[in-house]
């Protein structure tokens, strides 16, 4: 199925005289929930949907646990994921702390089979008109 886009009007503020411009904005049209992906990957596997959610909560888990310990979580054919954050610059290392982190974040990788999926290209379509 294409990916469909609308047409968004955006108003330019980084020039001293703001103009009207337009960009491609991609469509969601919904969401798939846990128990919902659950039920599709028992229906492809000898795994009860019960055995899908809890392997997918304790994937969650386990997730969080290892990010914590600072190791890179590498999910094959979906991709990595590792902390990372955003600290204050300071002018002599002596100064820095971990009261100079400010956020921390999860930075996810695509994985090289992904990548290449989305370099080939999907289809698009505009969104109709309701």
């Amino acid at each position: 199925m294409p990916i469909q886009y609308r047409h968004t009007k955006r108003q330019n503020n980084i020039k001293q005289a703001a103009e009207t411009q337009y960009i491609m904005q991609a469509v969601h049209t919904g969401e798939i929930n846990l128990e919902n992906l659950a039920k599709e990957i028992s229906n492809e596997c000898t795994l009860s949907q019960t055995d899908v959610i809890a392997v997918l909560h304790a994937l969650g888990e386990k997730t969080k646990f290892y990010l914590e310990e600072g190791k890179v979580v590498n999910l094959d054919n979906l991709g990595r994921f590792k902390i990372g954050f955003q600290a204050t610059a300071k002018e002599k290392p002596q100064q820095l702390s971990v009261q100079s982190i400010k956020k921390f974040y999860i930075n996810y990788q695509p994985s090289k089979q992904l990548k290449k999926w989305l370099k080939a290209g999907l289809q698009v379509v505009q969104e109709k008109k309701k």
